[in-house]
């Protein structure tokens, strides 16, 4: 692409400065393969209290020391912080305001585990200080690329608000959809009372049964929409529950809708240069990943048996990603030679499920009820097979880690599992992990009977990881495929 594009990528989270999910990994990512590729590309998120000024060398930015921003019936006083993405010259800004987010967690209050009841106002804010950021460094994007709901309002302020400066009037917008199930939907009461509503005017493109809903806000009014997969795109307009009450305004937009699978970043996501794994290893030293298994069996406090399986899973504690059916079927799967390892937070059910299994069963269980990036590796590279028997899974990354390291993934086919993982029983020339169609238990332990008894089968076995290990799921084609569509935007809106 000839042209050098301006592109603004903002996102509540972005690797390594703030991550609850993929979302991070992907924000964290394609702004380095942009700039790679000789675009001016710029990242915005907030500056939580977990970020440490010191371990990410946190600078001041004079010119965004104090910026007033009125709303709610109030006067809100925001600065930012800079910095650049590891191993990058792409510079994020990281938007401070304490009172909103100067706390660790970024949405949810650890001590009620509910969200944190000003979120409406703390995203509103973030979207509105963007707006005056970009005016007070004279700096023009082409496309803001929006990520979710805590960003989707950013569109909705510009078609709405009285920008008469003309600023934007080039300015394209794109949202990403990352999960149809987080809407930032909240109650007109409770907007009311934060003295929030006159900001926010009811109108059509707002309200979603009775409520403020902040992704319906930027499906109506972003310049056009994509989420993380070609398949997820197809399903949330053909099922509503798959759009989560919104398949009407998919509907509506389904000719500026566009599915574009992410990629992995191999420079974080790579057995050969791992620094977080005990034991490095590629393709041309495959059985050196036996010394990871034993690495964390040894700190799971579980035995090792190399003919035992053992089952990764690396989640958020959630029905969507197939726990219902995994604890249906628990006693079932344990009857299979095969012990699980487990890491995630979620809903507290799921939680006191895992805490009880492995009391039921403590040579064959263990689940880190925790968040922890550097046991996420250590299980990547340590597992034999990886779980995701998702409900719904708009892109899903882990499946990919999982290929790359050697460890072979059991799917449900939704989503961005049915893009990239394919059936090795019924392609055996191209299969790259275990599928299953239908959202039941039985299925899931159909596919996972296949991989145990692949498995047995070492020659076999190691054949099908070197496939996956072989696979090239960076971020080099996704990121074409932004670029063009961002291109076709700019053209559009000059047109």
């Amino acid at each position: 692409m000839k042209n050098r594009l301006r592109i603004l990528m903002l996102s509540s989270e972005v690797t390594p400065f703030a991550k609850t999910g993929g979302l991070a990994d992907v924000a964290g990512a394609l702004p380095k393969k942009l700039h790679d590729k000789g675009h001016d590309i710029r990242v915005i998120m907030p500056r939580y209290g977990g970020i440490s000024e010191r371990k990410f060398v946190l600078r001041d930015v004079i010119r965004l020391k104090k910026i007033p921003i009125k709303m709610c019936g109030k006067e809100y006083t925001v600065s930012a912080k800079s910095a650049f993405l590891p191993d990058s010259k792409v510079q994020v800004y990281l938007l401070e305001h304490k009172p909103f987010f100067g706390r660790k967690d970024l949405y949810v209050d650890p001590q009620t585990g509910k969200a944190f009841s000003d979120n409406p106002e703390r995203f509103m804010l973030f979207c509105r200080a963007v707006i005056e950021m970009m005016r007070i460094l004279h700096w023009k994007p082409q496309v803001i690329h929006c990520n979710d709901w805590q960003t989707a309002l950013l569109p909705w302020f510009l078609k709405h608000q009285n920008l008469d400066d003309g600023f934007f009037d080039d300015t394209s917008t794109l949202l990403s959809i990352h999960n149809m199930a987080y809407q930032g939907d909240f109650s007109t009461d409770a907007l009311t009372k934060s003295g929030c509503m006159n900001d926010l005017s009811p109108d059509d493109d707002l309200i979603k049964y009775d409520k403020i809903n902040f992704l319906r806000a930027g499906l109506v009014t972003a310049d056009a929409i994509s989420t993380v997969s070609p398949t997820y795109a197809g399903e949330i307009l053909d099922n509503q529950e798959s759009a989560a009450g919104l398949q009407e305004e998919l509907l509506q937009r389904k000719n500026d809708l566009y599915g574009i699978l992410n990629g992995v970043d191999y420079n974080v996501w790579d057995p050969k240069t791992d620094p977080l794994i005990d034991a490095n290893y590629d393709v041309d030293s495959l059985d050196q990943k036996s010394e990871n298994k034993k690495a964390l069996l040894k700190e799971a406090k579980l035995p090792y048996d190399e003919n035992t399986i053992l089952v990764g899973i690396i989640s958020r504690l959630a029905e969507q990603k197939g726990f219902d059916i995994i604890s249906e079927a628990i006693d079932d799967m344990l009857k299979m030679n095969l012990q699980i390892v487990v890491l995630g937070t979620g809903d507290p059910m799921y939680h006191k499920f895992w805490q009880d299994m492995m009391k039921k069963y403590p040579q064959k269980i263990a689940a880190f009820l925790t968040f922890d990036e550097t046991l996420a590796h250590k299980i990547e590279a340590s597992s034999d097979v990886f779980l995701m028997p998702s409900r719904f899974e708009p892109s899903g990354l882990n499946q990919l880690y999982s290929l790359r390291y050697g460890t072979v993934p059991v799917v449900r086919k939704t989503g961005g599992l049915a893009d990239t993982i394919t059936d090795f029983v019924q392609n055996p020339e191209t299969g790259n992990g275990f599928v299953f169609t239908d959202y039941d238990s039985k299925s899931m332990l159909s596919a996972l009977q296949n991989a145990v008894k692949t498995y047995s089968d070492r020659k076999t076995w190691v054949t099908l990881q070197l496939r996956g290990m072989q696979a090239d799921y960076s971020w080099k084609a996704a990121a074409e495929n932004y670029l063009q569509l961002y291109q076709d935007m700019i053209e559009k809106k000059n047109s």
